[in-house]
């Protein structure tokens, strides 16, 4: 089983390049996990920027496969800013064509405390032990412990496109932005969930909102957190998903969509 930590580990190249490894221990059915791509693309950019500001908002496009055992070049650009607020552009690319694969922009901010409010509230579910393990296609899939509350291969095609379950990393790696950024692409496409279910799918972009602080995260360790998942539309070949992740405690560590392609 490969680390995450190892499997987003960065060679620096100069100014605003990285050479990164396609861990083929984070492969998915048609090349490399877009949550791998996503965690890959946000490191570059946290280790190019001001260590003070924490991701807030992650949104990436994918443009092709990633190959396992590739080694991609990140081009990655400070767009501008402020004191608070920091834009990033992050490029992935094939290392010898240098073809376009993902493009990622990243905005950083310096959080500090306001008055709160919250729209959501966590669902009751039961507790992650009591369900059976389960593991995603691909050796990605391996990287996670998923229990699943509902939304399994029974319930394909059902119609209903409402699923939870809760998910941690296999390696007991502790929660920060990176591991966020890969865990919110582990769920199943809501086109499993009408008309033929299995059916082929990708994801044609994905964006992430970093709304935990420090001290949740650091609170939720190597715990379970709960994804919850439901579809928006399916039409004409594309399908938007939205899930909400959250700590054991109930805090709402971050929000996820997604527009991916069906057939």
């Amino acid at each position: 089983m490969g680390s995450l930590d190892e499997a987003v580990a960065l060679e620096a190249g100069g100014p605003g390049r990285w050479q990164a490894f396609a861990d083929p221990d984070h492969e998915s059915l048609n090349g490399m996990f877009g949550g791998w791509t996503s965690a890959v693309s946000l490191a570059a950019v946290m280790a190019s920027a001001d260590g003070a500001l924490r991701p807030s908002a992650l949104t990436i496009n994918y443009l092709a496969a990633v190959a396992p055992e590739a080694r991609p070049i990140i081009h990655v650009e400070h767009l501008g800013g402020s004191r608070s607020i920091d834009h990033w552009r992050a490029d992935l690319r094939e290392a010898r064509s240098g073809d376009l694969q993902a493009s990622a922009s990243v905005v950083l901010t310096a959080r500090r405390p306001t008055e709160a409010h919250d729209q959501w509230t966590m669902p009751e579910a039961l507790e992650p032990h009591t369900l059976e393990e389960f593991h995603a296609p691909g050796t990605q899939g391996q990287q996670t412990d998923i229990r699943r509350l509902s939304g399994t291969e029974a319930t394909y095609g059902c119609g209903d496109t409402r699923t939870s379950a809760w998910i941690r990393m296999m390696s007991d790696r502790r929660l920060d932005h990176i591991q966020l950024a890969y865990l919110a692409d582990q769920y199943a496409p809501r086109s499993f969930f009408w008309g033929v279910g299995l059916r082929p799918s990708a994801t044609i972009t994905m964006s992430v909102y970093f709304h935990a602080t420090d001290d949740e995260l650091a609170e939720a360790g190597t715990d379970y957190i709960l994804n919850e998942a439901s579809g928006t539309r399916g039409s004409h070949a594309t399908s938007g998903q939205q899930a909400r992740l959250w700590s054991r405690t109930g805090a709402l560590l971050a929000t996820t969509e997604q527009l991916a392609w069906y057939r």
